[in-house]
């Protein structure tokens, strides 16, 4: 079985079938349920139904593309309820709230808490399916940027304590013979360091590297005063 690292990094070196995005529906109403259901079915996704907000909280993590059609208004843990542990525990989900009747506060609040739809029973379908459509593009694209993150981490660290010092300094503008003087190391030793570093990140060129180092949020490296090297 594939770890979450495995899965997430394998995102952003495969397309991403239809038929591998899950459609997650939580609402009390069975009739509802089936009907999503089979509406999500039809389309090509993978329905996965809870009855309560509990149950959907019991369930893992994944880390296909995914979105969940969320009823507003549930006994004990509430859609809002739901909505605020999402943020904290899967913030790369994207929420479609579906209510039985307009609540304007209710909705306010939901789209202020980062729903990417409101929708009221009766749902029309096409309205519905656009909205999965473009929540799953927008999971796909969320996990694809924490794939390539995750990748960026791991060749991070495979550096040695002195090519990562090496790298915060000569990201933060510093010629090979100022980062040696800060080091103490001959110029000709951070080349080598240097070359180390170009290749166990794969960078192609300073500029790649600084890009990388600010996704990495690489600190800046102190200089011989202890004081921070600006950029």
């Amino acid at each position: 079985m594939n770890s979450p690292l495995s899965s997430r990094a394998e995102l952003s070196s495969r397309r991403i079938e239809p038929s591998s995005s899950i459609v997650f529906v939580v609402d009390d109403d069975i009739s509802v349920r089936e009907s999503l259901e089979q509406l999500i079915k039809k389309h090509g996704w993978q329905p996965k139904t809870f009855s309560s907000a509990q149950e959907f909280l019991e369930s893992p993590r994944v880390f296909v593309p995914n979105c969940l059609l969320l009823d507003i208004s549930m006994p004990g843990l509430n859609g809002l309820d739901l909505q605020k542990r999402i943020a904290i525990e899967r913030a790369e989900m994207p929420i479609i709230f579906i209510t039985g009747c307009g609540d304007v506060p209710k909705s306010v609040e939901a789209m202020k808490g980062g729903a990417a739809e409101f929708l009221t029973k009766p749902l029309n379908h096409e309205v519905l399916l656009s909205a999965i459509r473009q929540c799953l593009e927008r999971s796909r694209l969320a996990l694809t940027r924490e794939a390539e993150l995750q990748t960026l981490r791991d060749r991070y660290a495979s550096l040695t304590v002195r090519e990562r010092k090496v790298m915060a300094l000569i990201v933060s503008g510093l010629l090979n013979k100022q980062v040696g003087g800060q080091m103490d190391i001959a110029e000709s030793t951070v080349k080598a360091h240097r070359g180390q570093v170009m290749q166990k990140m794969k960078a192609e060129s300073l500029a790649d590297l600084v890009k990388m180092a600010a996704k990495l949020h690489v600190p800046e490296a102190p200089n011989s005063s202890g004081q921070e090297i600006k950029n």
